[in-house]
């Protein structure tokens, strides 16, 4: 059945019809005939796509049943939450580019950290949510319990202590919309994000233990027994903003069960896009083609490969607008 679109939907199939612009399309659609398909998606998220609010429009899909996993930087999972709760003491720069080494050590001092023109304010989004998380992560600890990171941020979320702090409408929060569905997630490196930083001073200081935190080796197993339980039929798809761990990570998912189970009857991932500006010829993974991933037994000679060079930010809200046919 031919689907009526609306005004951004229309609008890329009115003129987004060569080059790069044309992939877009070829991308959406195939994603989109994915999951009409009865296929599942996993959507990865490196840079910094929270702070760039992508959130807006995620959430949306979270709710929509769009997306079905979430491989994301520690970075994406907590500072979609530090927009939720302290949005409006964000600084935008618009001539970071000209920006002397004093007046970005200025900014340090006023307690703004930067990203390219945006700037988070210390105090009101890390040292909010500080207080919040760190009780949940005791709180487990005197149980006996422990949990992923993400986990610790949906019962954070959930208990509501941060309804008080909201600045933002919390519909445009996508991890708000991922804890209401409990939406698997997997955050490789978590250790390198903030809250990973304060986590490790607290066990440095003997106030918490490692073992509160489950790992990276967990965060592999569980994703191993998540691709099993969710490969059959139609399969899963793999929808890769940007390059980095976040995609690195569970792409190797595939080549672990096949080869390293010996697993030999496991789907290879059935749909494969990212959208990166990094270059092939460095020797880049993340600027890889995807016919590469052939060699490495992730993808098969017949999955539907995509690869858009552009800018995320721009690229990935286009594509998700026309899942959503707005």
């Amino acid at each position: 059945m031919e689907i009526k679109r609306n005004a951004i939907s229309s609008f890329m199939e009115k003129y987004y019809l060569h080059f790069n612009a044309a992939t877009v399309v070829d991308a959406a659609k195939g994603y989109e005939a994915h999951l009409a398909e009865g296929g599942k998606m996993m959507i990865t998220l490196a840079g910094a796509m929270s702070t760039a609010e992508l959130g807006k429009i995620l959430a949306e899909m979270i709710r929509r049943d769009k997306v079905q996993i979430i491989s994301c930087t520690g970075a994406n999972l907590e500072e979609d939450i530090m927009n939720l709760v302290a949005h409006n003491h964000y600084k935008r720069v618009p001539n970071y580019r000209y920006l002397s080494p004093q007046e970005e050590r200025k900014l340090l001092d006023n307690g703004f950290n930067r990203v390219t023109d945006t700037c988070i304010p210390e105090e009101e989004a890390f040292r909010r949510i500080q207080q919040h998380i760190y009780k949940q992560w005791k709180s487990a600890e005197d149980a006996g319990e422990h949990y992923f990171p993400h986990q610790y941020m949906y019962k954070m979320l959930l208990s509501g202590d941060l309804v008080q702090y909201y600045e933002i409408d919390p519909k445009n929060s996508w991890m708000l919309a991922a804890a209401e569905k409990n939406l698997p997630i997997v955050v490789p490196g978590w250790e390198d994000s903030t809250m990973g930083n304060i986590f490790t001073s607290y066990c440095i200081k003997g106030e918490l233990k490692p073992s509160t935190m489950k790992s990276g080796v967990e965060y592999m197993a569980f994703l191993a027994d998540w691709y099993i339980k969710n490969s059959g039929g139609k399969g899963v798809g793999f929808f890769q903003i940007a390059g980095g761990i976040a995609g690195d990570f569970p792409i190797c998912v595939v080549p672990m069960l096949y080869q390293d189970l010996e697993m030999e009857n496991i789907p290879f991932w059935s749909y494969f896009c990212q959208i990166s500006d990094s270059t092939t010829s460095y020797g880049s993974y993340s600027g890889a083609v995807p016919n590469e991933k052939i060699t490495w037994g992730k993808l098969d000679i017949n999955t539907p490969k995509y690869i858009i060079e552009s800018d995320a930010t721009i690229v990935a809200p286009l594509i998700f607008a026309w899942i959503l046919n707005m």
